[in-house]
């Protein structure tokens, strides 16, 4: 019987990807609180439908609830991959209304988007458990990659076997040090970019259809 159930569940399983082959792969956008994931999230969805994601700020957790875009088709060099681009709100172990005193708001309004952003942390953590077929994990290059949040998130994305491309975002800034990431991650490559000014976005897309399609 232990036979013939493993293969039912091998049949099961080729089956499975026969008939979602054809579906876009959803593909969400992680990292930290102000890594730059929805100003990436933008730049992909404009280049290659012309719409936006969601509103881009400087205000940590301004993504509170993931944002999906979907059938974003990428064509690079031959391959053509169709995506689904979920945008996570930002990953961090505590989320202090302080920090939205910090951006001039008022303490009602401070406390309700620590909630919210707490609540959205949770979200995230779902969808990488449950909802995503590959991951994007985009760091701030002139911040240090060092981190728990870092470490626990890639531990938890290898362990599910999902292809991740790590991205270093922020190459614009003075202080980008992009070894500083490669040497924190050294299993992964690691792709510099700005996602703001769009810098070597080129090669950005051919990884995605390399890694996702």
């Amino acid at each position: 019987m232990g036979l013939l159930t493993e293969l039912r569940d091998s049949i099961s399983r080729v089956t499975d990807r026969l008939f979602s082959a054809s579906e876009p792969k959803r593909i969400g956008i992680y990292g930290p609180p102000n890594a730059g994931k929805t100003t990436l999230a933008n730049r992909i969805a404009r280049d290659w439908t012309g719409d936006a994601v969601g509103p881009e700020s400087h205000i940590p957790h301004e993504t509170r609830r993931a944002r999906r875009k979907e059938n974003v088709t990428i064509e690079r060099n031959g391959r053509t991959v169709t995506i689904d681009v979920v945008d996570t709100p930002g990953v961090t172990t505590k989320v202090d209304y302080n920090e939205f005193l910090e951006h001039d708001m008022e303490k009602d309004d401070a406390i309700r988007r620590s909630r919210e952003a707490t609540e959205g942390v949770a979200e995230a953590m779902h969808w990488l458990r449950e909802d995503v077929d590959g991951v994007i994990y985009v760091l701030d290059s002139s911040t240090d990659p060092f981190t728990q949040v870092n470490t626990m998130l890639i531990g938890i994305i290898e362990s599910q076997d999902l292809p991740v491309l790590i991205l270093a975002n922020k190459v614009d800034l003075e202080d980008s040090n992009i070894q500083r990431i490669a040497n924190a991650f050294p299993q992964h490559e690691t792709i510099p970019l700005s996602a703001l000014e769009g810098d070597n976005m080129d090669e950005v897309y051919d990884k995605i259809a390399e890694y996702f399609g």
